[in-house]
């Protein structure tokens, strides 16, 4: 008995409970550090001169003054933020009907687009068409921009949506050529197109991510092609990809894994169209493009290796230093007059913060030009929701709209002072 009663020791329950405690403790620990939870919200910061338009969208954009608050559990990760519109997109996405448009560009490309008529009167009974460039590899038919699509056609505009050469998996090409990190020219067709046949319309440009880069390019490339262009909203986009380049080969924020996931992306569209663009009986190959590129593809593991051997090579340049500097928008930022929302998350897993000292400056010189940064919504994302289950419309979503409206109404405000004005001095 006695032998027994000293073998029950009361410690060893007490020691054990202490190590789950322990445990359990250190995994909450991680849970809070992982999923941010102790990271504040905040209205996002604003880098904007101060000026008539800015203090008009300050008062006409709510959004930009009031706190974006994620979901309660998970929002504030930056990664969950990019993982959920990487996997879903968009929850509970609409189905908006659109007709789809064919245009043959000058080397023999099929450039598509879709065009989504608006569902209601515009908020200034204008004819507005906003034409959006989405994001790397996307399309129409993607569920972030089905819903952004049909929120837009709820508030009267029109909307007309770029199809990336070669994105959409039943749309063959038919030269060989894809689109790349800042070719503008199906984007130009587009917009041509629009301007062409509603001679009456005026332009709202958004870009998505790789869209941003191709849209803010656009614009600078051509006074002309500012024309009848009354903003352009930029989300989520790099500006330099030479200098995003080293910060994607980085593990920090596990830029190195989505770098991976997105050149096997990248891969599977390219070789999805493998016979039109490696073909032997294709004569319209560019020359510099063989099947040793082709074997190296097979082996690539990011984005930098796939724009060296294949992307760079569809417009003929000879390094990928080369590509990198000529397509980005960074040296044309400077050239859009137009009002300029660029829009980036803080948390963004995929964008460097090195590199938003590119918006940052831009919008501390310019009056048209305004950058707007919360702390939340990572690559995309900008979910909102009370605690576990997002809305199917994101902060992201009716910032765009609500800044468009407001430039249309400053817009307006002030054709009507100048046809007071003129009216005045004709009478005098």
């Amino acid at each position: 008995l006695k032998m027994s009663a000293m073998l029950e020791t009361p410690e060893l329950p007490a020691v054990f409970d202490g190590v789950k405690l322990a445990a359990v403790a250190a995994v909450l620990y991680v849970i809070v550090r992982c999923l941010n939870l102790k990271s504040p919200t905040a209205p996002p910061e604003l880098i904007y001169q101060d000026s008539a338009l800015a203090r008009f969208l300050l008062k006409s954009c709510p959004l930009l003054t009031k706190e974006y608050i994620p979901p309660l559990i998970w929002g504030k990760s930056g990664h969950i933020q990019t993982a959920l519109y990487g996997k879903m997109g968009r929850v509970r996405s609409p189905h908006p009907y659109g007709l789809r448009k064919y245009l043959t560009m000058p080397d023999g490309a099929t450039a598509t687009f879709d065009l989504f008529e608006p569902q209601s009167e515009h908020c200034i009974g204008e004819d507005v068409t906003m034409v959006i460039c989405p994001g790397i590899a996307n399309h129409s038919e993607k569920q972030y921009i089905r819903t952004f699509v049909d929120y837009a056609q709820k508030n009267g505009y029109r909307c007309a949506v770029l199809n990336h050469l070669g994105a959409l998996p039943n749309i063959e090409l038919t030269s060989p050529r894809m689109f790349t990190y800042g070719c503008t020219w199906e984007f130009g067709a587009m917009v041509n197109y629009i301007k062409k046949t509603y001679p009456q319309t005026q332009l709202v440009v958004v870009g998505f991510s790789l869209g941003g880069n191709i849209v803010c390019k656009y614009l600078g490339e051509s006074q002309a092609n500012q024309e009848r262009v009354l903003c352009c909203v930029s989300v989520c986009q790099g500006y330099s990809a030479l200098r995003a380049q080293e910060t994607f080969m980085q593990w920090d924020q596990c830029r190195r894994f989505y770098n991976f996931l997105m050149a096997d992306n990248m891969k599977k569209i390219i070789l999805s169209h493998r016979q039109v663009l490696f073909g032997d009986n294709n004569m319209k190959k560019p020359q510099n493009l063989s099947d040793a590129d082709l074997s190296k593809l097979y082996t690539a593991t990011s984005l930098m290796q796939i724009d060296d051997n294949v992307m760079r090579k569809f417009h003929g340049y000879s390094s990928l230093k080369e590509y990198y500097e000529e397509e980005s928008c960074l040296h044309y930022l400077h050239r859009i007059y137009v009002p300029l929302l660029l829009v980036n998350a803080a948390d963004d897993p995929l964008v460097h913060e090195s590199l938003l000292s590119i918006p940052r400056a831009l919008s501390e010189k310019r009056e048209n030009v305004m950058h707007v940064l919360p702390l939340h919504g990572g690559h995309l994302g900008f979910f909102e929701g009370s605690v576990l289950f997002p809305e199917p419309l994101t902060w992201m979503d009716k910032l765009v709209v609500q800044y468009a409206n407001a430039i249309c109404q400053w817009e307006k405000t002030k054709s009507h002072c100048s046809d007071t004005e003129q009216a005045v001095s004709g009478q005098e």
